[in-house]
């Protein structure tokens, strides 16, 4: 009896315990949603940002993003971004994210791989979302204090012709 009594008691406490990565918990489809559609990073800005350099998700210089473009579709979580800054390198490839309940917004690249092939992506924190614009928000190590790289996004708006 004492065995099992403390067999219940290890379970619990190792699922109690239990932690939840980015990956595994609800998706916020409210928040996708307001995302559908094409985007432009207006800027990017972190502390020292005047002298440190920040190679953001391991692509480029975190001062290319700006002008980048950025289409979320929010019914298949795919998109794309497209780096188009002079003096940076062009670059452009898929993307597949979601947002979590916790307000976390998950990308992998693609990079002309299937989703379930990539193991690695990015989480970064959403904020300040309304209909024309938010902010995604993520951590880095400067020096051994944890700082915010900001990357505002700008929707951008269709322009209709007229005959």
């Amino acid at each position: 009896m004492k065995r099992v009594i403390l067999l219940v008691t290890i379970g619990i406490l190792i699922l109690g315990c239990k932690t939840t990565s980015a990956t595994s918990t609800k998706l916020d489809t409210q928040s996708e949603v307001a995302m559908k559609g094409n985007w432009t990073i207006t800027s990017v800005n972190y502390p020292g940002s005047e002298v440190i350099k920040i190679n953001s998700f391991d692509l480029a210089d975190s001062k290319c993003f700006i002008g980048s473009t950025w289409k979320f579709i929010s019914n298949n979580n795919k998109g794309q971004f497209t780096l188009n800054r002079p003096k940076c390198a062009a670059y452009s490839t898929p993307i597949t994210w979601f947002i979590n309940k916790e307000g976390q917004f998950v990308m992998k690249i693609l990079d002309e791989a299937k989703a379930k092939t990539v193991k690695s992506g990015y989480v970064l924190t959403i904020a300040n979302q309304t209909g024309s614009s938010f902010q995604l928000i993520d951590k880095i190590n400067v020096g051994g204090t944890m700082n915010d790289v900001v990357y505002q996004f700008e929707k951008k708006i269709k322009k209709y012709e007229k005959n």
